[in-house]
């Protein structure tokens, strides 16, 4: 068993206070200077998007598989973003930008705001294939992007990236943030039945592709955005918890009516909660053929 994970962070992100760096224009996006990247580079993602689409055969949600289709995504190598941006703005008015790294929560949510999604411009080397602590290209365009391509959840991330810029206002990022990890990041949803992944952080994980469903040391709970809201996370170790909605498009709905700001109050005075805390009394989801 994990223990608990005691100091978080936003998401994905830097302090808010940080500035661009060199290169980087105001809101830290760069030129993807796609010819830079070398055929090393080329064939990392290439290894890693074979190996994660086999994985991922009959673990992950139907509009996973669909939107990898509609954007093209299994062409050999990096994917050049303008061309990607062609496609993906079409489907649903969305684009990906460059970053060089990690961004401040406000830029960051600024950009899902606005229908941008940011991507590191780098990939991991050879030697990290099973872990990197920071976000790459293959996480984010692999991992994000293909729902970005269904309209249902497309709308839904803009949603966010306003409720994080309102969330960092109040003083309550820390509570938003949990609502990212536990969806966005590590969420998973029936359909049809069975267990299946939705998230970007395990959808891009070779390991936790396989953990997330089937081992028997996590806890799998019924998605209550009460107790999602209270419940740390740990970002360095496979989850100890996973939230499950009973289906991914009423996941949306609920997320995209739910009154955040009476949400904040309500629990203003409640304690945390760490991810075995959260389960003791929470309904259970059965694990994938348990």
């Amino acid at each position: 068993m994990f223990t608990d994970f005691t100091a978080e962070t936003a998401p994905t992100q830097t302090p808010r206070a940080a500035s661009p760096p060199p290169g980087a224009a105001a809101d830290w996006t760069i030129d993807q200077d796609w010819g830079r990247f070398t055929p090393e580079d080329h064939r990392v993602w290439d290894l890693l998007f074979a190996r994660q689409q086999e994985m991922l055969s009959g673990r992950a949600v139907r509009a996973f598989a669909e939107g990898l289709d509609l954007l093209r995504l299994s062409r050999p190598g990096i994917p050049e973003l303008n061309e990607l941006n062609e496609r993906l703005l079409a489907r649903t008015g969305w684009t990906v930008v460059s970053v060089p790294g990690l961004v401040p929560d406000e830029i960051f949510f600024r950009h899902l705001s606005e229908r941008r999604f940011p991507a590191g411009n780098f990939i991991r080397s050879a030697a990290q294939l099973d872990y990197l602590e920071e976000p790459d290209v293959f996480h984010d365009v692999f991992g994000h992007v293909p729902l970005l391509a269904q309209p249902a959840f497309a709308d839904f991330m803009q949603a966010l990236g306003r409720e994080g810029l309102r969330a960092l206002e109040l003083g309550q990022m820390h509570r938003l943030a949990r609502l990212y990890w536990y969806s966005v990041e590590f969420g998973l949803a029936l359909e049809e039945g069975e267990l299946k992944i939705f998230g970007a952080g395990i959808l891009s994980s070779f390991g936790e592709s396989r953990f997330s469903l089937e081992s028997e040391i996590p806890h799998r709970s019924s998605f209550d955005i009460r107790r999602v809201l209270r419940t740390r996370y740990r970002s360095d170790a496979f989850q100890a918890c996973y939230f499950v909605a009973d289906s991914l498009g009423h996941l949306l709905d609920d997320l995209l009516t739910a009154d955040l700001l009476y949400l904040y109050r309500e629990l203003e005075n409640l304690p945390d909660l760490s991810p075995a805390e959260s389960l003791v009394s929470a309904s259970s989801v059965r694990r994938k053929n348990s």
